[in-house]
C-alpha cells in the first residue's frame, strides 16, 4: 500500500507514521491536560473587583480588632482608676473617722479630769472621804487609770530587715513572716517586766492594765484591741538598775534572744531616766458599794484597872 505526497514519488505506511511522530513531539493526551490546568488558573483568578473587596474585608476585620483593643484597655483603666478612687475615698473616710475619735477621746479625758478634781474636792471635805480617796488612787493607779511619770526601762521590738541579696532591685517583694514581731515576742516582754518588778508598762502609748490582752489579728498587733505598728517600743517605770539586771536574767529574755538571732527581729534595751506613760482605759464599773462612817476604836482599859 502506497500515499502519494507532494512533490510525487511514492512513500511506504511506515514512513509517514515515522513522519507524524517526528512532527508531533507532545502527546496530545499531555497537551490536553496543560490547557486543563491553564484554564483552571485563570478561573482561580479572582478580578479586580474581588480583590479590593477582600483588601477591604482584611481591613475591615483587622479596624475592628484595634477598636476592640481600645475599649479593653479603656474598660481596664477606667476599673483600675474606680478602684483607685474607691480606695482613695476609704483612705479619707478612715482618716477622718480616726480624727473624730481622737477628738471625742481628748474630750473624755478632759471630762475625766473634771470628774476626778470634783469627786477629789468631795471627798477631801472629810476625814473618811480623804481615807477613800488614798484607797481610790491606789486601785485606779494599780487598774492603769492613772498617768504615770519616772525612770524606767524602754524595749525595742522590730520586725526583720528585708533581705536585699535575693532581689537585686532592693529586697524581697514579701516579707518573711517569721521575720515578723508577734503577740508572743511581746507577751514574753511584758511578763519579763513585770516580773522584774515593773511599776506600769505602756506599748507604743497604749498602757497595759490588769485586763490587757496582746492579740495579733491578720497582719497587726492589738493591744487593748488598738492596733500598733512596727517598730514596737515597750515602756515600763520602775527603777532602772533593778529591772535591767533582772530583766535580763529572765527565761523570757533568753528565749526571745534566741529568737531574734534565729528570724532576725532588733531587740534592744535602754535605761531612760524619764518615761512618761498615759492612763489606760478606765474598767468598766460593774459594782459599788457605799462607804460608810468606821466606828471608833475601843479605849483600852488603864493598866491594873
Amino acid at each position: 500500500m502506497t500515499t502519494v505526497q507532494r512533490g510525487g514519488g511514492p512513500r511506504s505506511l511506515g514512513a509517514s507514521l515515522l513522519d507524524q511522530v517526528l512532527a508531533e513531539t507532545l502527546d496530545p493526551a499531555y497537551a490536553q491536560a496543560a490547557r486543563a490546568r491553564e484554564a483552571r488558573a485563570a478561573g482561580d483568578e479572582a478580578p479586580p473587583s474581588r480583590q479590593r473587596r477582600g483588601q477591604l474585608a482584611v481591613a475591615l476585620v483587622l479596624v475592628l480588632a484595634g477598636l476592640l483593643a481600645v475599649v479593653t484597655y479603656d474598660q481596664a483603666a477606667a476599673g483600675a482608676q474606680g478602684r483607685e478612687e474607691v480606695r482613695s475615698a476609704l483612705v479619707a473616710e478612715i482618716e477622718g473617722e480616726s480624727e473624730t475619735t481622737d477628738r471625742l477621746a481628748a474630750d473624755l479625758e478632759g471630762v475625766r479630769a473634771e470628774v476626778a478634781a470634783a469627786r477629789a474636792d468631795a471627798l477631801a471635805a472629810t476625814a473618811v472621804g480623804q481615807r477613800v480617796l488614798d484607797r481610790l488612787e491606789d486601785a485606779e493607779l494599780t487598774a492603769a487609770a492613772l498617768p504615770v511619770r519616772g525612770p524606767g526601762l524602754l524595749v525595742t521590738l522590730a520586725d526583720a530587715e528585708p533581705d536585699a541579696d535575693e532581689d537585686p532591685v532592693g529586697g524581697t517583694t514579701e516579707a518573711d513572716p517569721r521575720g515578723q514581731v508577734r503577740d508572743g515576742d511581746l507577751q514574753l516582754v511584758v511578763n519579763a517586766l513585770w516580773a522584774s518588778g515593773a511599776e506600769a508598762i505602756s506599748i507604743n502609748g497604749q498602757r497595759l492594765g490588769p485586763t490587757t490582752a496582746i492579740r495579733f489579728a491578720g497582719e497587726a498587733v492589738l493591744v487593748d484591741f488598738r492596733p500598733v505598728a512596727n517598730p514596737y517600743l515597750v515602756s515600763a517605770v520602775g527603777d532602772p538598775g533593778s529591772l535591767r539586771s533582772r530583766f535580763l536574767g529572765s527565761p523570757e529574755v533568753n528565749s526571745l534572744a534566741v529568737i531574734s538571732e534565729t528570724y532576725g527581729l532588733r531587740f534592744e534595751f535602754a535605761q531612760e531616766d524619764e518615761l512618761s506613760l498615759p492612763a489606760g482605759s478606765p474598767p468598766e464599773l460593774r459594782s459599788a458599794v457605799p462607804v460608810s462612817e468606821a466606828p471608833a476604836p475601843a479605849p483600852e482599859p488603864a493598866p491594873g484597872g
